[in-house]
């Protein structure tokens, strides 16, 4: 019988995860080397990228706009030439977008979706392009939605931005659909509130801090560390028979 552990595994695989110099992104990066992946943190700001890569030797930066055709491709070649394989892609880089509509014109709308979907659909592409590691390993794209992509969040969230995330959650599901028998999964992490550099505002507001306890059924917002188990369980063998599937990890604010 193979270990509890062992499907969690990512030793000898190489990860890309996007938005990686700061909060979620930071911290999924730092997860997916401590289960032995080689990690190839993308992100513009290279000394946030540097300090994570500091603290632990399996974590590279990786300098890429997600916004930019040409640094994505350079960041998916880069991983390939240095490790000859890509195994585990997360899709966490975003951008907000205004609260308001009608405080958004139709460039800013699509200057959302050009770094909330697009990238997330190119760097996909990319990926299952890319050469098959070994014979019969799956490979995993992890895309991160939101629960703006499942619910309205008014007055929070934003048109374009909770377009964009339920957009994701569209191209989970069909891209799972057409790639499923090469041996690609792609499946989406949907977080609730918590704490990142987008959303301090949203916790150091006493009035909407509490907006956001009186919406979920745990009375709070999200921890630290706790996506990190629903990040691991969709980058690795762990959910090989998972895909298409959208794990929503926001105390309760979608079920109500």
């Amino acid at each position: 019988m193979t270990p509890v552990g062992e499907p969690f595994s990512l030793r000898g695989r190489t990860a890309v995860v996007t938005g990686a110099s700061s909060g979620l992104g930071a911290r999924f990066a730092t997860v997916l080397a401590s289960a032995g992946a080689r990690v190839f943190a993308a992100a513009r700001r290279l000394d946030k990228l540097k300090e994570l890569a500091g603290e632990d030797p399996l974590i590279h930066p990786a300098v890429c706009d997600v916004s930019r055709e040409e640094d994505r491709v350079r960041l998916m070649e880069t991983a390939l030439d240095e490790s000859g394989r890509i195994d585990v892609l997360v899709n966490n880089a975003g951008a907000p977008g205004a609260p308001r509509a009608e405080d958004e014109s139709a460039d800013a709308f699509a200057a959302v979706l050009a770094v909330n979907l697009v990238a997330p659909f190119h760097l996909a592409r990319l990926l299952a392009e890319a050469p098959v590691p070994e014979a019969g390993r799956t490979r995993s794209v992890v895309n991160v939605s939101s629960v703006l992509g499942l619910v309205s969040g008014a007055p929070l969230g934003g048109a374009a931005y909770a377009a964009s995330k339920a957009g994701l959650i569209g191209l989970t599901r069909e891209l799972a659909g057409q790639w499923g028998r090469t041996g690609v999964r792609v499946n989406a992490l949907a977080p609730g509130w918590f704490r990142s550099e987008m959303t301090d505002g949203l916790f150091s507001d006493e009035r909407s801090r509490r907006w956001v306890e009186r919406g979920t059924m745990l009375g709070r917002g999200g921890e630290p560390g706790e996506l990190d188990g629903a990040l691991l369980y969709l980058a690795s063998d762990a959910s090989s028979y998972c895909t298409g599937q959208v794990l929503t990890v926001d105390g309760g604010w979608t079920a109500r």
